[in-house]
């Protein structure tokens, strides 16, 4: 192999760092896209997120209920993967003010609910389930079938 000379290399190397440096006025954060996070129900309407967002909702009796407290831990580090596939993560924890979904849904307890991006429920959890399940069975979903093909119409 031949050997690249030391000079030149560093000449061409000194010319091209202007450009990879920030520009004059970069020294502003650029702004970030918010970062996934749990929405409260009473937050949620769902004639605007109809065929654009696809719920996981998590209902609890409380935000201490262990059942919750493990499931919201189980799902953490699953959020970019929820990200990419439109999922809203709702959590409801307040069965003395019901949410529209909690008179909806009619959770007992604890219960974690998916639904596709037509807000109709497709599986219904008592207990918490671990986030790469949830991401296989929305992968499962009609719709989301539809939309990878859509995406990759070569996976025909």
């Amino acid at each position: 192999m031949q050997r690249i000379a030391r000079r030149p290399f560093l000449a061409v190397l000194a010319l091209c760092l202007p450009a990879l440096t920030l520009p004059a006025g970069a020294d502003e954060a650029p702004a970030v896209a918010p970062a996934f996070t749990p929405v409260s129900a009473a937050e949620v309407v769902e004639a605007d997120l109809l065929f654009l967002r696809r719920p996981v909702i998590v209902f609890a009796d409380s935000p201490n209920d262990p059942a919750f407290v493990r499931q919201m831990q189980l799902l953490d580090r699953y959020y970019a993967q929820f990200e990419a596939r439109d999922v809203i993560l709702i959590t409801d924890t307040d069965p003395a003010n019901p949410s529209s979904l909690r008179k909806k849904l009619r959770p007992r307890g604890f219960s974690l609910v998916l639904m596709d991006k037509d807000w109709k429920p497709m599986i219904r959890k008592p207990l918490p389930w671990e986030g790469r399940e949830i991401v296989n069975s929305i992968d499962k979903m009609p719709i989301a079938r539809t939309e990878a093909l859509e995406r990759n119409p070569a996976g025909r």
